[in-house]
């Protein structure tokens, strides 16, 4: 995908400043990318929090139905439901 994208004024001069010899990126491509990765992780780390909090709010609630269970109790129950 080919964007083009027009930024003038204070951004335009951040864009040339994080750019070339003296910037963090080699090219205005290289530092779109990396916005674009950072908003993605951004957006990810939202919707965990999101889901944390979700999970938070149904163990915490007193008449819930999930109830803690060990990773030895998971087995045997997946064993018990293989062998009948």
């Amino acid at each position: 995908m080919t964007l083009n994208v027009r930024v003038s004024g204070s951004l335009g001069d951040h864009v040339a400043e994080s750019v070339g010899d003296d910037g963090r990126y080699e090219n205005v491509s290289e530092y779109v990318r990396d916005l674009i990765r950072r908003d993605l992780a951004r957006i990810e780390e939202e919707r965990f929090q999101d889901l944390k909090a979700e999970l938070v709010r149904a163990f915490s609630t007193p008449d819930s139905a999930y109830k803690e269970v060990t990773a030895d109790e998971v087995i045997a129950r997946a064993k018990r439901r293989m062998h009948g």
